[in-house]
C-alpha cells in the first residue's frame, strides 16, 4: 500500500464534508485525512484502489486544488 500526499486548499470541516463522498468512494473510508492545522492543508491518502491521478482529478472535480507532494 502506497501513501501519497497533496497540498490542498481544503480549509475547514465544510470543505472536508464536500470531498468526503469522492474520497470515501475512491480511497475508502478511513484511508485518507486532511491536516487542517498544516499551512499547506495536507491531504494524506493510502492508495489501495485508486491512483494518485484519480484522487487528484476527483478533488479538483468537486472544486478544490490538489498538488502532489513528492
Amino acid at each position: 500500500m502506497e501513501t501519497v500526499q497533496f497540498k490542498t486548499n481544503i480549509k475547514c470541516t465544510g470543505c472536508i464534508a464536500a470531498v468526503s463522498p469522492v474520497l470515501n468512494e475512491l480511497a475508502g473510508e478511513g484511508k485518507w485525512e486532511v491536516d487542517l492545522l498544516s499551512p499547506e492543508k495536507v491531504l494524506t491518502v493510502k492508495l489501495e484502489k485508486a491512483s494518485e491521478q484519480e484522487i487528484k482529478k476527483a478533488i479538483e472535480g468537486v472544486g478544490y486544488k490538489a498538488e502532489e507532494i513528492s
